[in-house]
C-alpha cells in the first residue's frame, strides 16, 4: 500500500481522541505528573493510564518514574512526521485546485456567451 505509514497511523489515532488532545495541550505548557493530568478529567485513573499508553505508543509523549511519581513530557518534534505528511497533502491538493482553476478559466474564455 503506497500511502501506508504505520507510525503516522498511531500518531493520528492518538490525536483523534479529545481527551488525549487535552492531555497534549496540558503537556505543551511543561511536564506534568499523571495525577496532574488526571485532575481535570472526569475519567478513572486506569482510563487516564490507557490514554497515556496510547500517547506513548504513538511517540508523542514520554514518561519517567521517580519514586512514586510518574512524570509525562511531550517529545520534541514528535509531530514533525505528521506535519510533513499534512504539508505534502496540502501542496498536492492546492496544485490540483490551481490546475482546475486554470482549466475553468480556459473553458470560460473558449465558451461563447
Amino acid at each position: 500500500m503506497p500511502n501506508h505509514f504505520p507510525h503516522l497511523d498511531t500518531t493520528f489515532q492518538a490525536l483523534a481522541d479529545p481527551t488525549r488532545r487535552g492531555m497534549l495541550a496540558r503537556l505543551s505548557r511543561g511536564p506534568a505528573s499523571v495525577s496532574e493530568l488526571a485532575r481535570p478529567l472526569t475519567i478513572s485513573l486506569p482510563a487516564v493510564l490507557q490514554h497515556l499508553k496510547a500517547l506513548e505508543s504513538s511517540g508523542l509523549v514520554t514518561t519517567e518514574k521517580s519514586g512514586r511519581v510518574r512524570t509525562c513530557r511531550l517529545r520534541p518534534n514528535a509531530l514533525a512526521a505528521a506535519e510533513g505528511w499534512i504539508a505534502e497533502q496540502r501542496a498536492l491538493w492546492e496544485g490540483r485546485t490551481d490546475r482546475l482553476e486554470s482549466y475553468l478559466e480556459i473553458m470560460k474564455k473558449e465558451s461563447p456567451e
